[in-house]
């Protein structure tokens, strides 16, 4: 009987690991005095960029009517330590639109917000926005910036990348396609080679665009 409930407790526990790779999370075992555990993996810092702008608005919409195709963030936000999701986090991100072009900046500074804004998560450590596909600019592959703050101090700088063969079908299109020959992929970024690949987004085709979830691990 104590052997039949270990083994249950192993699938069980198996499982878990399983549903938690599939949502998107990044996760890892480990193992003490012969017993395996699931625990959260804390997410790459990277570096908040020349474009960060602090105080933006809390919107779920960061748009601003810029045109690019849809594109749907889940950024979910767990504690490393115990995995479990944490309430009330304010996630703040930012990108350049299909353009290439940061809200603010050169370019972008007749306007202030496009393609930023700043949401809580809920019970579930989830925070939702709706944007488009980032545009490209030179020197960098595409990418989205993100603050974690919670209590009122940042406890995650990072960015999040895309794959590229889902970049070069995203931009053969309009208004992506008229500005091809973008220079600068995924194993060329010196950024994305210090933890991009754990900051990949899982992304799925959402009708005429796109999902984009990630479970990020902080330290609170």
């Amino acid at each position: 009987m104590t052997e039949l409930l270990t083994r249950r407790a192993s699938l069980l526990r198996l499982g878990g690991l399983l549903a938690a790779v599939a949502t998107g999370g990044w996760w890892k075992a480990r193992t003490s005095e012969g017993a395996t555990a699931v625990a959260c993996v804390l997410t790459p810092e990277q570096t908040e960029g020349p474009y960060y702008i602090p105080n933006e608005r809390v919107r779920r919409n960061i748009t601003d009517g810029h045109p690019g195709t849809p594109l749907t963030l889940r950024l979910s936000v767990v504690d490393a330590s115990t995995c479990r999701p944490i309430k009330g986090a304010a996630v703040d991100v930012w990108h350049a639109d299909a353009a290439g072009v940061y809200s603010g900046f050169g370019a972008g500074t007749s306007g202030r917000t496009f393609m930023r804004g700043i949401q809580r998560t809920d019970a579930k450590g989830l925070a939702v926005f709706r944007t488009v596909y980032p545009g490209w600019y030179t020197g960098r592959t595409v990418h989205v910036h993100v603050k974690v703050h919670v209590g009122g101090r940042v406890v995650h700088t990072g960015q999040l990348y895309f794959r590229d063969t889902l970049t070069d079908a995203v931009y053969r299109k309009a208004p992506y396609s008229k500005r091809p020959n973008r220079d600068t992929r995924n194993a060329a970024d010196p950024i994305f080679g210090n933890g991009g690949r754990r900051s990949m987004l899982t992304v799925r085709r959402h009708g005429a665009g796109y999902t984009g979830s990630i479970v990020m691990g902080v330290k609170r």
